[in-house]
């Protein structure tokens, strides 16, 4: 029977979200795995903003997840490497722009078996993403 674990939510403020991805020598790239850098730039030459506009509900999506897999474990040491890997857990997106969360790697061996929802919503200077994890449980 599945069984939802984990639950979390971020809010993303885009301007300063954009200046600190602006910001010289900033790692916050990284964060971003590579089909994601490609898919930003493709939407921000469709619609005339900035690539770090289309990523910002994506960070807000990596840190929904981080919120969700550690409410998993309320009461308990957290189990996040140090420093996680943000590029581990990415979004893509179908040809309809609905997203899915991936994770891989370390990140996902740590996560284990586990089913994934995200929602990204975008209006106005916020981003905003909703993640939700499902396990099956016998019973």
């Amino acid at each position: 029977m599945p069984e939802i674990t984990g639950l979390g939510i971020d809010l993303v403020y885009i301007p300063e979200f954009i200046a600190q991805m602006n910001e010289p020598g900033t790692q916050l790239a990284r964060a971003f795995h590579p089909r994601e850098l490609r898919l930003a730039t493709a939407r921000a030459a469709a619609t005339g903003r900035e690539p770090a506009y289309h990523l910002a509900g994506r960070w807000a999506a990596k840190e929904a997840f981080i919120k969700a897999w550690s409410s998993e474990f309320f009461g308990e040491p957290p189990r996040l490497a140090d420093p996680v890997d943000w590029a581990q857990v990415w979004v893509e997106s179908d040809a309809w722009n609905r997203p899915r969360l991936v994770l891989e790697g370390e990140l996902a061996a740590g996560v284990g078996n586990v089913t994934t929802h995200v929602s990204i919503s975008h209006d106005g200077e916020y981003a905003t993403a909703v993640v939700s994890l499902e396990r099956k449980t016998h019973g």
